[in-house]
């Protein structure tokens, strides 16, 4: 309890949000505070990997793991350590990761839907559209697990109905997400109905204008009607 109070005013700016503050906060925690080590590190990594400095949160989430009694905070951690191995491209530690949590029965539609992710990175499409399937299966409302099954399924031109019915559930839950916009507007581009496709792909793209496969599906469905 008391090294909870002395990282209270941190954990309450990483709530907010406020990542940067939060981690200044944290990192200045003096030595002799009696906050609990492992609720320091798994915060300071959280904060690391917020700010997507991923080899800095690294560090301090494999501390978590290998050394901390919290259950659920060393699941938390291996899974966030898993989809941070996958965006540095270290998909065979992420999928390392991902298979011992589903050992454990951690979030089964979350860890489905990164494997899924994971196996269409590594041009494994069945596997892929398996993984997803089985994500949903686990919880059939998880935006991650629809937007990606969906895309995938547009990407290979097997089922457009069905991958805009996907698409377009996965935005209804989340209808900020650029990603989620993106996947629309590729869907639309494949059924030939460039009108829409545009509208959604200039929205994901006011939202993350800098993703580079957001840009480029802008750019080719663009000139369509340039």
């Amino acid at each position: 309890m008391g090294g909870n109070n002395v990282l209270s005013e941190g954990i309450a700016l990483y709530k907010k949000g406020d990542y940067t503050s939060s981690l200044a906060f944290f990192l200045g925690v003096p030595d002799d505070s009696k906050a609990d080590d492992m609720e320091l590190s798994y915060y300071i990594g959280l904060c690391y990997a917020r700010l997507n400095r991923y080899d800095d949160a690294l560090l301090y989430l494999e501390q978590v793991v290998t050394g901390d009694k919290d259950k659920e905070r060393v699941l938390q951690c291996r899974f966030i350590l898993a989809i941070i191995y996958c965006q540095s491209d270290r998909k065979r530690l992420a999928d390392f990761e991902l298979k011992k949590l589903l050992d454990t029965g951690y979030k089964p539609s979350s860890v489905y839907a990164a494997l899924g992710y994971i196996a269409w990175e590594q041009s494994q499409i069945e596997q892929s559209i398996e993984y997803y399937q089985k994500a949903l299966g686990s919880d059939p409302n998880n935006p991650t697990a629809l937007n990606g099954l969906g895309f995938v399924l547009a990407c290979e031109n097997r089922d457009l109905a069905k991958a805009l019915a996907y698409c377009k559930r996965a935005l209804e839950i989340l209808p900020k997400n650029a990603a989620f916009l993106d996947s629309v507007g590729w869907v639309y581009y494949k059924l030939g109905m460039i009108e829409d496709s545009i509208k959604y792909l200039k929205q994901a793209m006011d939202i993350a204008g800098d993703n580079n496969e957001i840009s480029a599906h802008y750019r080719q469905v663009s000139a369509q009607i340039s």
